[in-house]
């Protein structure tokens, strides 16, 4: 018997109403609707506790991964009245104000991903302090012709860099080709202040390392085989894909945290292309690997840390 276009469903307290379980979304792969959403619900507790109190947009599919997708920042009039919003003044477009959505609770990830809301992406800071960044990113952007090894070595030497100026580092998997290298920071500088730091430390390892990195932001520009040191998504506004993360690519892989020992044995590998390494972490095999190693992104490995220290022992060993 087919199934209904509309199914209800309880999530905790809510009782949610699910449209299209069967439509397909990856047609290679055969994943639906359904998958996704049970995905969300499979890693709730390890996806909230990276997008609770951020101003969350979506990157909706609603024909599948090979149809047209939109970028949705503002929630809609249909949005329901339990789920929490926070309006910020609105820098670009006709709006004055955007309301973000706030996906706190498993119900929010659910009528998400019923929306067809594959990509989380988030700001790197948290209501009400939404002018404060709780971390410093790096989008390492592999470009083409860039090996395994090269993207691995670019980040622990980004690793390097900051581990000689006393700042701890995380790093993930961007779900596409790349890395996401993470300095967790105490909320106590403005975006202004954490993209000069993020330059400076760009700059600094693209002088280290000029074969095989670049700060070319146009793609038509960029020497084959290098990557490209991203600081420019630093900023109010600017977000980075959530960890745990489904992308709207084939087998459905996943922003996925990993253990610098990981990138240290990418780094032996000789690999001519990144992403069939990044492709192995999916939405089918994400649930069971996190229930065996937990958050390396959790609670414990996430220390605020102060800038001056670093930027003072910077000025005599990044010299």
């Amino acid at each position: 018997m087919a199934r209904a276009l509309k199914e209800t469903l309880a999530v905790g307290d809510r009782s949610l109403v699910l449209s299209n379980r069967d439509k397909v979304l990856w047609p290679q792969d055969g994943y639906t609707k359904g998958d996704l959403v049970a995905y969300y619900r499979a890693v709730a507790p390890f996806v909230l506790a990276h997008v609770a109190n951020r101003p969350l947009t979506l990157q909706r599919y609603p024909d599948g991964i090979d149809g047209p997708s939109f970028f949705e920042k503002n929630a809609g009039k249909s949005l329901p009245d339990w789920i929490p919003t926070v309006t910020v003044p609105s820098e670009f477009g006709k709006r004055d104000t955007i309301r973000f959505v706030l996906c706190n609770d498993e119900a929010t990830l659910v009528y998400v991903a019923n929306l067809a809301a594959i990509v989380l992406h988030v700001w790197t800071s948290q209501t009400p302090a939404l002018d404060t960044p709780e971390f410093v990113f790096f989008d390492l952007d592999p470009h083409e012709g860039c090996a395994l090894a090269t993207l691995a070595k670019t980040a622990l030497g980004l690793r390097a860099l900051l581990d000689a100026v006393g700042l701890v580092t995380l790093v993930k998997t961007s779900g596409g080709s790349g890395l996401h290298v993470v300095v967790p920071l105490e909320p106590a500088y403005g975006y202004d202040a954490c993209k000069g730091f993020a330059e400076i430390v760009a700059r600094t390892l693209h002088a280290r390392l000029p074969e095989t990195t670049t700060l070319e932001r146009s793609p038509a520009k960029r020497p084959a085989g290098t990557v490209y040191l991203d600081y420019v998504q630093v900023g109010r506004g600017k977000t980075l894909v959530a960890p745990y993360s489904v992308r709207a690519r084939a087998k459905a892989p996943v922003s996925m945290p990993l253990g610098w020992d990981e990138v240290e044995a990418m780094a032996r590998k000789r690999a001519k292309d990144t992403e069939p390494e990044f492709a192995r972490f999916t939405m089918k095999n994400a649930p069971a690997l996190l229930e065996k190693r937990g958050d390396l992104w959790g609670a414990g490995a996430w220390s605020g840390q102060r800038l001056e220290p670093a930027l003072k022992i910077a000025r005599d060993v990044w010299t």
